[in-house]
């Protein structure tokens, strides 16, 4: 049975988030965690003779949400820009998980037509120290560029 060395888990701080937004390459270093999710969407059919509801996988959709420390104002700008204009903004994300520490290797994940679905536009908190924000987000395009390795060996 294979098993799960020491070497092999993941530290969540090792990686980098890449966007492209308006044509330029920028590095996401404000962003603390990040996630993407694919939920596939499925319709249900049944068969004569079989009891049993049946599902064909017809569709997806990508969401995600992302938190990240207040010390950027590319996410605003964005939401103010549209409430303003009308105009939104897509853009494509690289996110890299890239633990030299690890056996596991790298993984990079593309998502492209991100979306923001909305968030806050300005935030004052006394009770805390650092100040983040978040955003949840869609997307339409997936790709993977880079797998991890599967050996469950160091």
């Amino acid at each position: 049975m294979p098993l799960l060395h020491d070497t092999r888990p993941l530290d969540g701080r090792r990686g980098i988030i890449t966007a492209t937004i308006g044509g330029n390459v920028v590095e996401l270093a404000e962003i603390k965690n990040i996630n993407a999710n694919i939920a596939k969407r499925k319709s249900e059919y049944n068969v004569l003779g079989d009891p049993a509801t049946r599902n064909k996988s017809a569709g997806w959709t990508g969401t995600g949400s992302a938190t990240y420390h207040y010390v950027t104002s590319r996410w605003t700008k964005m939401l103010i820009d549209y409430a303003k204009t009308g105009r939104d903004v897509y853009f494509t994300m690289v996110i890299i998980n890239d633990d030299p520490g690890s056996s596991a290797g790298r993984q990079s994940v593309k998502l492209g037509q991100c979306n923001i679905d909305g968030g806050d536009v300005a935030i004052i908190d006394i009770d805390t120290d650092l100040l983040e924000n978040s955003f949840d987000f869609t997307f339409s395009e997936v790709d993977s560029l880079e797998a991890f390795n599967d050996l469950f060996t160091a």
